[in-house]
């Protein structure tokens, strides 16, 4: 009887997959968007109780050494309690991790119209290089391995250098005003910066010096605020205008803020729109207030590769706040830097909205 050819998986080479986050042995809330600028296997197996979904897994447990965590790592999705209670699946210390989709709502989505495991290669900006199928006759294992042998670095994963969508303002503050604002901050001292978090529905700060070292230093002089925000609004938002088409009426937090070499002061990849809390925010602006006094502490976007940024003394860095992008570590003297976060009238409108719907919670 003749047959035809098998149904495809629902994404394929080029498409973007939705982000999720799911518990792994280690984490009860793993994103995946957090390993944006590495290399992902996805492999959605089902069971390992199974024996060619077991036989498929082990295919891409074969290219372990591949999976440093640096340029490669991998993900396995179970749907069978029993794998990890009985230690069919174990994540290692790097690289490799399983993420339990109990219900199977998840994999339901991966999967191709007729059930059969699939193998997703994703490349750092997590679209996907290969969707392989379990039965297909070409040979899933086989055409793994040949995918992964033949990998590119991950900054040259589109076969050419990439460049992340930034842009780069000089003369948004001038010297005097950069001056003032270090002043300001070695004056009062700055206490410890942390990060957001959704935490039991609600977004809250974090202090993990792993994964953030930074002190900052509110400014809370209405006048001085006020020349903050009309320098950005007559110098940055027009650049931001042309550059993005994008308004930007709305200026969230004056600090400035402090990177110190003396205790590896840095911030680790991240994205500033991923809670409930932080969602209106479009985009981020860094302005360094003394760019010429320090080594290292660039910023960097792991999705586009191993390029730095900086800004000049006074200038601005604008980047989408759903960019995944690091403060690099400071390796020599002290940065400062003014950081604040820009939206408009109509994400205004929806934070005003979520803030009276947790007001009535």
């Amino acid at each position: 009887m003749a047959t035809g050819p098998l149904p495809l998986p629902p994404f394929l080479v080029g498409d973007p997959i939705p982000w999720f986050s799911l518990p792994t042995g280690a984490n009860p809330d793993y994103k995946l968007h957090s390993v944006g600028g590495r290399y992902v296997v996805l492999c959605f197996f089902g069971s390992a109780g199974d024996p060619r979904a077991r036989a498929r897994l082990d295919a891409c447990l074969s290219h372990a050494a591949m999976f440093d965590d640096q340029r490669m790592v991998f993900f396995g999705i179970t749907t069978d309690r029993q794998d990890r209670d009985l230690g069919r699946i174990r994540d290692a210390e790097m690289g490799i991790r399983f993420f339990a989709d109990l219900d199977g709502a998840l994999t339901r989505q991966f999967l191709p119209p007729d059930g059969s495991g699939v193998t997703y290669v994703l490349d750092p900006t997590l679209r996907v290089i290969a969707a392989l199928r379990f039965d297909d006759p070409r040979d899933h294992d086989a055409r793994l391995r040949t995918l992964l042998a033949g990998l590119p670095n991950a900054d040259r994963h589109a076969g050419v250098e990439l460049h992340a969508p930034v842009l780069i303002v000089p003369h948004v503050f001038e010297p005097a005003m950069c001056r003032k604002r270090v002043d300001v901050y070695e004056a009062q001292g700055g206490r410890d910066s942390g990060f957001m978090r959704e935490a039991e529905g609600k977004t809250v700060s974090i202090i993990d010096h792993n994964f953030k070292k930074r002190q900052d230093c509110g400014i809370d002089d209405p006048e001085l605020r006020g020349a903050l925000m009309r320098r950005v609004h007559r110098r940055l938002v027009p650049e931001i205008h042309k550059a993005f088409q994008f308004n930007a009426t709305r200026m969230e937090r004056y600090l400035v803020a402090c990177y110190d070499a003396g205790s590896g002061g840095c911030f680790r990849p991240h994205r500033d729109n991923t809670t409930r809390g932080t969602a209106h925010r479009r985009f981020a602006v860094t302005i360094n207030l003394n760019a010429e006094e320090y080594e290292g502490g660039d910023l960097r976007f792991p999705e586009y590769g191993p390029r730095l940024y900086r800004a000049p003394t006074g200038g601005a860095v604008v980047f989408s706040c759903a960019l995944l992008h690091e403060a690099m570590p400071v390796t020599k003297g002290t940065r400062f830097a003014f950081l604040p976060f820009l939206y408009d009238d109509a994400a205004a409108r929806e934070r005003e909205a979520k803030m009276r719907s947790w007001a009535r919670a």
